[in-house]
């Protein structure tokens, strides 16, 4: 019977090594679907749109730098917006017009692998990507440096985290992102050190200086909305805004997301009080 045991014991610790063995190799593309997004070979990017190669070191990725409309002379508030991991940034021109319209500069910044960029999502790849993207805006005599958002939806929230970590910032806007992917780990039967890019959210909201609006839904499939709850607890200045939607349908109204949105940023001096136009 003893050794009937310890031969089931060590089956099922072989079966489990196999399952994390396997699993701990290919999150990556759970993590970052990147091969189901194929690429656009004719983008329809909006009229003036600067497209940006930049250069990590490691790989070149593409951005997008969408300038603040010609009514509003002078340097202008910047926001980088990183997208969910089954997008690109050819989706997001439409939904971020109302940024332009209100006199700011937008720059969509692409996932090494994804679209038309080189290299292989990761933490640490996407990390280079956003910081040398911002390095790279900061530069232009058009942007304030010293109102720079940071936008990210999903898992764009661990990219805009981390570079937030890394760069100064003027404020943070979070759409239904989580606390860290490591949170995840034992709905998978894995421990925690076993995630490879652990987007550590929470951490960075602890020490984040600056205020953040963290905006989520109710019902939120794949982020439950506890997440959202937790970064807010840690945070030393930030606001939470809560929806009756779900997870790809968040927000559920469009119009009344900018509204909540320009209200933070102008509560917070990120942009201008009066003559903004809300389209």
């Amino acid at each position: 019977m003893m050794r009937l045991m310890i031969r089931i014991l060590l089956t099922a610790a072989g079966l489990y090594l196999a399952y994390a063995g396997l699993v701990y190799f290919l999150q990556r593309s759970l993590i970052f679907p990147r091969g189901v997004i194929p690429p656009f070979t004719d983008p329809v990017r909006p009229q003036g749109t600067e497209v940006l190669s930049i250069h990590t070191g490691e790989e070149t990725v593409e951005a997008w730098f969408i300038s603040a409309d010609a009514a509003f002379p002078g340097p202008r508030p910047a926001v980088i917006f990183a997208h969910g991991n089954a997008e690109l940034i050819d989706f997001w021109p439409e939904y971020l017009k109302p940024l332009s319209q209100n006199g700011m500069h937008l720059l969509l910044v692409e996932y090494p692998g994804y679209g038309r960029s080189q290299g292989r999502p990761s933490e640490i790849s996407i990390h280079r990507a956003f910081t040398a993207a911002y390095d790279q805006l900061v530069a232009k005599n058009t942007v304030d440096p010293n109102k720079i958002i940071l936008f990210g939806r999903s898992i764009g929230g661990g990219a805009i985290c981390g570079l937030a970590k890394a760069r100064p910032s003027a404020g943070l806007i979070l759409l239904s992102t989580f606390t860290s992917i490591r949170s995840y780990a034992p709905r998978y039967g894995l421990f925690p050190f076993m995630i490879r890019d652990p987007m550590d959210n929470l951490g960075v909201l602890k020490e984040y200086p600056g205020p953040a609006l963290i905006l989520h839904g109710k019902q939120d499939e794949l982020i439950p909305f506890h997440h959202a709850t937790a970064l807010v607890s840690v945070s030393r200045n930030a606001r939470l805004i809560a929806y009756d939607c779900g997870h790809n349908d968040c927000p559920p109204d469009w119009n009344g997301f900018w509204k909540d949105v320009f209200a933070f940023l102008r509560e917070n001096d990120m942009m201008k009080p009066s003559g903004t136009l809300l389209k």
